[in-house]
């Protein structure tokens, strides 16, 4: 099985080279990616943990791996993932499902599973 943080790495590049190609738009996007996630009413934390849901329910595959990695790194556990996961997974029923071994796999190469 490929490695989802060494997809999401991989991925990283072509991204960027698309960012170099709109620098302007893509600053300014960055710009407020940045912002929306600092702690406000809601904590950096929560808010990637709702991404993260967010991302399962759109069926981004880079954005359940990022997410999941972000989240981590924002401090969540393994549980408040899985609950973030699982509200996903109310909402979007078996798509969603489908979709939550990525998350189980990133928290294994991260060593939280």
């Amino acid at each position: 099985m490929e490695s989802q943080l060494g997809y999401y790495n991989e991925t990283a590049k072509s991204r960027d080279e698309f960012d170099q190609g709109l620098p302007k738009a893509m600053s300014a996007y960055s710009s407020f990616r940045k912002e929306v996630y600092r702690d406000g009413a809601l904590s950096h934390k929560t808010k990637r943990l709702i991404a993260l849901a967010l991302g399962l329910q759109s069926g981004c595959i880079r954005c359940t791996i990022g997410q999941t990695k972000d989240a981590v790194e924002a401090g969540a556990t393994k549980d408040e993932v899985l609950e973030a996961v699982s509200v996903a997974v109310v909402m979007g029923g078996t798509t969603v499902s489908a979709e939550t071994w990525r998350v189980v796999e990133v928290l294994k190469e991260m060593g939280k599973w």
